[in-house]
């Protein structure tokens, strides 16, 4: 029985408590056209689909929630439900896609089902074609999402060969849940005392391993105080807003080359002075410890990038939109960078991850929707960065123009940016929850700003 690990039904968790939330994340690959037919779609998808297996499977959960939601075959999938087809109106462009998109979106996927969409969106400008990638966040990270591409994508035009088929397994009954969940809170005990004789095993190691989660909660506590007040943070509704924002990463390498850091320091540099820009046109003074973000970290290991499921931690980036500045901005967001990665700040959440294996169910359960039910403005935003394939992909010879990305909000996290590089561009997807954001491209206008003023900048230092 194939049991969700405690990060991924955090996300399931996440949604439960908070009916308007969507845990789904995703992303828009743009092709040049002409659109294929959809059965053309419906027999391709079909032929990849028993390379990803979560793809055929849905959640079960557990009677009485005693444990951790399980997967389990649907030998009756339907593609014609999860694969589906639109237009956008004319003229085609930006605009008419990330709306279409928001609206997509905001709709939470049908647990009763496969926890997965796609749309196949005709009527792009430029004879072009998109297909938006839906899936819950219990089944994937940023990560293995993008790699999800590798499969239905190919480096080349040729069509790629049929996969062979899974057998599908039987549904467990309610009986058999309960008890395997009885089973493994009976194992807590077992599994709790073996951690601690591989810890007496080795003092020397787990005394250091101690330390360093000591230093990492010192630099971490300050991001447990309230963010400053401002309209980024407070209730969102069902509904959302969506755009994008472009970058060279030509250029933004430039800037690292000649301003230093790396690109995440570019790329969170430019953020900051969007969210700068956005505050100011909304007629408030940006503030110290005003837009402190989750930076997820992921923590797959070197040859592991396709197994499912969430493998990450996270830190929290005090974003400075205070600094007006763009150059001192960037050097600000350098040295916060750099402190986290010192502090080694993402032991935290990997910590908390594996206490989900030694808690029972219910109580971290529990704790998970307390948790929401709060409505905490510790986090006023969240920003996550996936690198993506450098070299050209097609599907069924359609060359793949860019991915954009989505990433879901929640709480009281009104706005969340997502940053994927494929080739030699980068897009960043911004999402907003509707009501509180009708300005949201002040948001992505002002990205694109930061990364021009950063460019003038290192363009200045190669010329003196």
């Amino acid at each position: 029985m194939d049991r969700l690990e405690p990060l991924d039904a955090l996300f399931v968790e996440a949604e439960d408590e908070d009916k308007n939330t969507s845990m789904a994340i995703a992303s828009i690959a743009v092709f040049e056209g002409p659109a294929p037919s959809h059965e053309e779609v419906l027999a391709l998808v079909a032929d990849r689909l028993p390379l990803v297996p979560r793809y055929h499977q849905k959640l079960r959960a557990v009677p009485f929630r005693l444990g951790r939601p399980v997967w389990v075959d649907d030998p009756a999938i339907d593609l014609g439900y999860h694969v589906r087809r639109t237009a956008v109106p004319e003229p085609g462009g930006d605009q008419q896609l990330t709306d279409l998109t928001a609206r997509v979106m905001s709709r939470r996927l049908d647990r009763d089902r496969p926890l997965w969409e796609y749309w196949v969106v005709e009527g792009l400008d430029r004879d072009r074609w998109a297909l938006i990638s839906k899936v819950h966040h219990c089944m994937v990270d940023g990560i293995s999402g993008a790699d999800m591409y590798r499969v239905l994508l190919a480096p080349l035009p040729e069509p790629a060969q049929p996969a062979a088929d899974l057998p599908a397994g039987e549904s467990p009954s309610a009986l058999s849940l309960i008890a395997e969940a009885v089973a493994d809170m009976v194992q807590l005990p077992v599994r709790s005392a073996r951690l601690l004789s591989e810890a007496m095993a080795d003092p020397g190691s787990a005394m250091q391993q101690a330390a360093a989660v000591a230093r990492a909660f010192a630099r971490f506590a300050p991001s447990l105080w309230p963010a400053a007040n401002s309209s980024l943070s407070g209730n969102i509704g069902q509904q959302r807003r969506y755009t994008l924002a472009r970058a060279s990463l030509d250029d933004i390498k430039t800037i690292k080359r000649e301003l230093g850091g790396t690109v995440n320091d570019v790329v969170l540099a430019a953020i900051s002075s969007g969210f700068r820009a956005l505050l100011l046109d909304r007629g408030e003074q940006p503030q110290p410890h005003e837009v402190p973000s989750l930076v997820p970290v992921s923590v797959r290991a070197p040859g592991d990038e396709g197994r499912p499921g969430n493998q990450v931690s996270a830190t929290v980036a005090d974003l400075p939109v205070h600094i007006p500045d763009p150059v001192e901005r960037f050097a600000a967001v350098r040295v916060e960078l750099d402190s986290l990665k010192a502090s080694n700040e993402a032991m935290i959440g990997q910590l908390l991850a594996a206490l989900g294996r030694y808690s029972p169910y219910p109580l971290a359960s529990w704790l998970v929707r307390r948790a929401f039910s709060l409505h905490q403005r510790e986090i006023v935003t969240v920003t996550t960065n996936v690198p993506g394939p450098r070299q050209p992909l097609y599907w069924m010879g359609r060359r793949l123009e860019e991915i954009i990305p989505y990433v879901p909000i929640a709480s009281t996290v009104r706005t969340g940016i997502s940053i994927f590089s494929y080739g030699g561009s980068v897009t960043f997807g911004i999402t907003g929850d509707y009501a509180a954001n009708p300005d949201l491209d002040v948001l992505a206008r002002g990205i694109e700003h930061g990364v021009s003023e950063l460019l003038l900048a290192a363009e200045l230092h190669m010329a003196a």
